[in-house]
Formats: C-alpha cells, structure tokens, sequence
C-alpha cells in the first residue's frame, strides 16, 4: 500500500474511533462576528470557564486556548477576537491578529447565530474565509435554543447557499446550543477527524495555556464591565501587577495576595468604575474574586485599583504595556 497522507479529506463523513486508529491533535479556531456565540462555545467544549463571554461584541482580546481531551484526539481552541472593520489601532491590530490565526490552525469553526439572519457582517467574513483555501472549514449555527425547527432549516440553507456563490463547500454544517448542551459533543466529533496525526501536545490536566494571570486580568476585566457596558464597552484593561502567595500561612490554609489595576481612558469614568462609596468596585472585586478562586482552586485576597490611562486605545505605547 501507498503512503497514506496525514491529513484527512475534509469532506469524508467523520468515522466512529477505533482502538488502531491514529491519535490526532491540532488547533481549531471559532469565528463569527462579534457576539456570534463563540465563547460561550469554547467553554462548553471545554467544559470549564476559560474564555470571557458577555453579551457585549468585542470582550475576547486575548487568544485565550481550551484544551479538549479525548481519547482518539486533542483539540486546541484558538479564540480570536471578532472580526470588524477597524477604527482604531486596536481595531487593526485585532484584525491581524485574526487573519494571522487563521493561516496557522488545522481547522476553522464559523460561527452564526441561529436567530439572525446573514448579515454583512457574516458575508464579509465568509468572503475572507473562502479566500482561505487548504483549511477545512465547518459551519456552526449557534444558539439554536432560541428558534423553532422551520427557522433553523431556513438557517442552515442559508449559510450552504452562500458558500456555493462563493466556490467553496462546508466539511460540515452543524447546528448547536452550548446554553443547552446539545451537539456540543458532536461537533467535537467532527472536527477530531479534521486535526492531524499527532500525539498529544499538551498535558492531560491542562484546559489552557494562558498564563494565569492573562485569565485573572480577563475575569476581573469581565466583572468590571458587568452593568456599565454601555458607558464603557472598550475602555476598560486590566493589568495584574503581582500574584504571590501570602507569607506565614500554614499549609492547609494558603491565600494568595493578587494585585490588579483597571485601566480606564478619562478621569471622568473613574466614579462609574468606583461607583457610589465604593460600592461598585467592591462588588467587582466580590464577583471576580469566586471566579478567580474556581479557576485556580485557591483562596484569594484581591487587591483592585482604578487608574486612568489616557486614551490607551488609540496609543501603540500604552498598548503595548497593556499587553496588546
């Protein structure tokens, strides 16, 4: 028999794994425009909260990675930021950062929400996508809790549709609900097939490679915005300073000290921040300090601050020392 090629057709059906079949591992990315679901479906693949989900576009700055471990393959998630036509620096530097991702993963994952109907927005990144041709792609209707079965098949035909006009052909075409759990798993199965003979490239225990305090600075980041996103949808960054465990404690009852200041553009938005004595701030710290806690599974002492950066999205040096 002929060498067999590594990577698999993208349009064969996907196979049930057996025992002689080859282990598999790769990167799959999730795309969409903003707000399409793609968070909130990272998490559910992954089945821990690693990536930040709002219902405010543009929350994901980081490429934040989840790991899921199966037996036949591991599959890396690559959450880019949404795609959108820029307006400011940060806007063009995400926009690479997107483009750059793509040409790197094994498989990509467009995102669209089963109760909007195609638009502009879509279009522009499927035109982008199509123009992308060796990476097999799969369409993922999201949300599909929230429409009924006739509007769902009036998706589906849609989005095939489109990718006929444009010369291209979907390995798959999936409906999901990650709220619900379902076909979560069966799109895992579809894209196992998809990812190249590998082992796999990162440890068991593993569901991200962030550094810990990139996701710390994204939960307390999250938090923040919680209930003034429409005061302040970009201008909040989060840097921590520091993460140490406190000094003195006995074994069995660590704390650990983090640090963290939120960057905000204007004096003006300090109060919204801060809120009335404090209050909100305090609230903030509350809310992101359980879920910092649950992902590191250790008691948290946090220490937040508010502090303006002048117009830090428009200025490629503050960028850079918030990590953009």
């Amino acid at each position: 028999m002929g060498a067999m090629s590594a990577r698999p057709n993208p349009e064969a059906a996907p196979r049930q794994a057996t025992d002689t079949d080859p282990h598999r591992a790769g990167f799959a990315c999730f795309v969409g425009r903003p707000n399409a679901g793609k968070s909130t479906l990272t998490n559910a693949l992954v089945g821990q909260k690693v990536a930040i989900t709002s219902n405010r576009p543009q929350t994901t700055r980081h490429t934040v990675r989840g790991i899921v471990h199966r037996d036949d393959a591991q599959l890396i998630l690559v959450d880019t930021p949404g795609l959108h036509k820029p307006r400011t620096l940060l806007g063009e530097r995400l926009n690479d950062v997107v483009r750059t991702t793509w040409a790197e993963v094994d498989v990509i994952g467009f995102c669209l929400p089963a109760d909007q109907k195609l638009g502009p927005g879509d279009k522009f990144i499927i035109k982008e996508l199509a123009a992308i041709r060796k990476t097999p792609k799969i369409a993922v209707i999201t949300k599909t809790d929230l429409v009924d079965s006739r509007a769902l098949a009036e998706q589906l035909l849609a989005v095939s549709q489109l990718s006929q006009e444009l010369g291209f052909e979907w390995a798959e075409i999936v409906p999901v609900s990650a709220v619900k759990d379902d076909q979560v798993g069966l799109l895992a199965d579809l894209i196992a097939p998809l990812l190249p003979v590998s082992p796999p490239l990162y440890p068991e225990g593993d569901l991200t490679d962030e550094p810990e305090m990139v996701m710390v600075a994204e939960l307390i980041r999250e938090a923040a915005l919680e209930g003034v996103r429409d005061e302040l949808p970009h201008s909040i960054a989060v840097v921590v300073e520091e993460m140490l465990p406190r000094e003195d404690r006995p074994a069995d009852k660590p704390l650990l000290d983090i640090h963290a200041n939120v960057y905000i553009e204007r004096p003006s938005q300090k109060g919204i921040i801060i809120g009335p004595k404090g209050q909100r701030l305090k609230d903030v710290g509350t809310k992101s300090r359980k879920h910092i806690e649950a992902l590191l599974g250790t008691p948290v002492f946090l220490d937040l601050h508010v502090k303006v950066a002048k117009d830090w999205q428009r200025d490629p040096k503050q960028l850079r020392k918030l990590g953009f």
